[in-house]
């Protein structure tokens, strides 16, 4: 294992369509060995095929097509028709692969296949609910969290009787500062058999893939979930547990394989608790609302958090949950912020069309995407970008902050630079990025490596294929200087 892997997400159910052959659905086993394998290439360590479970068809019609998600289709897609809404995949009916994508024996195959040419497989696990009409419901009831009539008739967005059995009054999924997800049907965790059970769903997943992405893994945390559904839970049959699930999980999961992944998609500051229950990467969504900001110092002070927290974050500047990155930055501030999260430690997540300029966030329910024209001065610039980090030096590497040196007492610029430097054996990169839309100057201070014998240093920018030469003493004693336009950066290497 790398200690900064690369992750690449892919929305399967409608990545698949690319694949279509003489108007037959594109199965996974489909995809060419060639897709794989230039990802590799690129420098990739896993791939996350998201939304790969059975769903429940029947309930797309009675949930997905209220005003607020029609609304959104008609944004995304603006030809869309009632067969494009295939319902949300986060309505899980059961952990078996969704047969329009593949059979068990298909994702052995690509697991195996993906794993000889060094990549790991990630697939989903969501932990808080399941699909409101889960064929599970029928045969272990007694997991979800149970309500009543009178709740139903107060309140029938996040109440609502059994679809298969009319004695049985349930509870939908929710986060707690939204209306619920009224196609999902919620767990509840304060009984242990909730806990063996999903346990033992994880312990199955294990088996095909080499990692899970947890969705919205905080709202199963015991005081998230007592804070949530205080009232609803029968305390004298459920009292609240002396021990988290997760822990629980991981190390069950874990004790049978030590390498397997666990994500958490996170917010709420609950990060590093999730990471002292024993998750291997955290969603660092607080990175990316800063990028969005655009505020140089609150992005570097986030970067001094503990180097152990900093290398358990997920960084990302899009997902399937969030805006495209072009469209929510900008080209040339997405330039900026892809350079960012990809040359500090942790994770990188990089999402299917991110690296070609795709502009439109699609909602999750829709099958198909609208077609999209590439930007290829985007995919120029992931290519070379991805290209430089596909390197030893990032991928094993120790990343240190270093701090900008204001080049006189009234240029107050040097505040809108961002700089670190990596270290690996011999090696060293360092990197400094301009966020802000002004030319900006200052100096960087920062030791060589002890081979560096001689007084002229040969500096190679290798982000933009242009080279210098500067003494030592001006790196070590004074500071490089640095002059860069906005949202402009160096990729630093020296011999």
């Amino acid at each position: 294992m790398v200690k900064n892997p690369s992750l690449y997400e892919i929305n399967t159910r409608v990545w698949l369509r690319e694949f279509d052959k003489d108007s037959e659905k594109a199965k996974i086993s489909d995809v060419p060995i060639s897709f794989w394998q230039n990802l590799r290439e690129k420098g990739f360590d896993y791939i996350w095929l998201m939304g790969v479970w059975e769903t429940t068809p029947s309930l797309v019609e009675k949930c997905c097509f209220q005003s607020f998600l029609v609304e959104s289709y008609s944004r995304s897609l603006k030809d869309w028709e009632k067969p494009d809404v295939i319902g949300s995949p986060y309505a899980i009916n059961n952990y078996e692969f969704n047969q329009q994508i593949g059979s068990a024996d298909d994702f052995l195959k690509l697991k195996k296949s993906l794993n000889e040419m060094g990549l790991g497989l990630i697939l989903d696990f969501v932990p808080n609910h399941f699909s409101a009409m889960s064929e599970i419901t029928k045969s272990n009831s007694e997991i979800f969290l149970h309500s009543s009539r009178e709740l139903v008739d107060q309140d029938p967005t996040t109440f609502f009787q059994s679809y298969f059995n009319k004695k049985f009054f349930f509870t939908h999924g929710r986060d707690p500062f939204f209306p619920a997800w009224t196609d999902t049907i919620q767990l509840n965790y304060f009984n242990p058999a909730t806990i063996e059970f999903m346990t033992n769903i994880l312990l199955k997943i294990s088996n095909f893939c080499d990692g899970v992405r947890c969705d919205m893994a905080m709202l199963v945390l015991n005081n998230v979930f007592n804070n949530t559904w205080r009232g609803i839970i029968d305390e004298s049959k459920f009292p609240k547990p002396a021990e988290e699930f997760w822990k629980i999980a991981i190390d069950k999961i874990k004790s049978h394989k030590k390498d397997f992944l666990f994500i958490a998609e996170a917010y709420w500051n609950l990060e590093w608790e999730l990471q002292q229950l024993g998750f291997d990467y955290t969603y660092d969504k607080k990175l990316l609302d800063r990028l969005k900001d655009g505020k140089p110092f609150e992005v570097s002070e986030h970067l001094r958090a503990d180097d152990q927290y900093q290398m358990k974050s997920l960084r990302f500047i899009e997902n399937h949950d969030e805006e495209r990155a072009v469209t929510s930055l900008g080209i040339e501030k997405s330039f900026a912020a892809a350079l960012i999260i990809s040359s500090i430690s942790g994770m990188k997540l990089f999402y299917d069309g991110q690296l070609v300029g795709k502009r439109i966030k699609l909602p999750v329910q829709l099958a198909r995407a609208p077609k999209e024209k590439e930007i290829k001065v985007v995919q120029k610039y992931y290519d070379k970008l991805l290209t430089i980090f596909n390197d030893g030096t990032f991928k094993n590497g120790e990343c240190r902050q270093l701090e900008p040196i204001q080049v006189h007492p009234d240029n107050y610029s040097s505040y809108n630079i961002l700089a670190w430097h990596w270290i690996y054996k011999n090696e060293i990169r360092v990197i400094v990025v301009n966020y802000s839309s002004e030319t900006s100057q200052c100096r960087i201070k920062f030791s060589l490596p002890q081979n560096f014998d001689s007084n002229d240093v040969e500096i190679y920018d290798v982000l933009h294929d242009k080279g210098y030469i500067r003494t030592k003493y001006e790196i070590t004693d004074s500071g490089l200087f640095i002059e860069l336009g906005a949202y402009q950066g160096h990729i630093f290497t020296f011999q």
